[in-house]
């Protein structure tokens, strides 16, 4: 079941997108609230799952993963087994930080994050011994033109 989104709740999950660090006294400012019925939207809003978890974004260039390698991967093999086996496998792998089974030609994409070449080469054999693969296609990323997390509410 979705949950209603009025104005003063996407005010508020946008304030949550930008710092979710900002105290709820803040917030509520900000939100044309006081703090409590500000404190019991944002539990509403927890409780339903539309705020997932709150986290901490890190700069991955301070912490040496300056290599983004778009990892495209095409299989032969559709059954659920092999599914599980390759989902579990590159799930598993730290490096990965989206994973997505996709239409069109390439079946499932990867969004890696690395320290250099010599490190994605490691990676690439840990991921091809998940499940056998017909192709693996990777693309690195030559400059981050945008990132955000913020989804446009």
């Amino acid at each position: 079941m979705q949950i209603v989104l009025d104005p003063i709740d996407r005010r508020i999950l946008r304030e949550l997108q930008a710092d979710a660090t900002v105290p709820i006294a803040e917030l509520a400012e900000r939100a044309g609230l006081s703090q409590t019925p500000c404190w019991k939207r944002v539990k509403r809003l927890t409780d339903a799952g539309v705020i997932e978890r709150r986290v901490a974004i890190l700069d991955r260039e301070q912490l040496d993963l300056g290599l983004v390698v778009f990892v495209s991967v095409r299989t032969s093999r559709h059954d659920e087994e092999w599914l599980n086996a390759f989902a579990k496998g590159a799930a598993g792998l730290p490096e990965v930080v989206e994973f997505y089974r996709m239409s069109g030609e390439t079946d499932y994409l990867l969004k890696v994050i690395v320290r250099d070449i010599a490190a994605y080469d490691t990676f690439y054999k840990r991921l091809i011994a998940a499940a056998p693969l017909q192709d693996v296609s990777s693309s690195f990323a030559m400059e981050q033109i945008k990132f955000t997390t913020a989804l446009p509410i």
